[in-house]
């Protein structure tokens, strides 16, 4: 699935991934490809993103929010 991650002025990242795990208002949770439509918000910690080679990318946050369509998710972080 595509992933973008964007601050207010730049970019953190772009690119495709197998699973990206998210810091929820509510706790931590993953998105996998062919997920159902989500918006949610964002608190504090990391995003971790899972690659197609299995590598991995972690990203610090202080919050956010987050929607995903279509294996399109767009993260919009502090």
């Amino acid at each position: 699935m595509k992933i973008k991650i964007t601050k207010p002025d730049s970019t953190l990242f772009e690119g495709e991934a197998k699973l990206v795990q998210l810091p929820g208002t509510g706790g931590s949770f993953e998105i996998l490809e062919n997920h159902a439509p989500i918006v949610s918000a964002l608190a504090a910690g990391d995003i971790r993103i899972v690659l197609s080679d299995n590598s991995e990318q972690t990203f610090a946050v202080r919050g956010g929010v987050a929607k995903g369509q279509q294996n399109e998710l767009m993260l919009l972080v502090q």
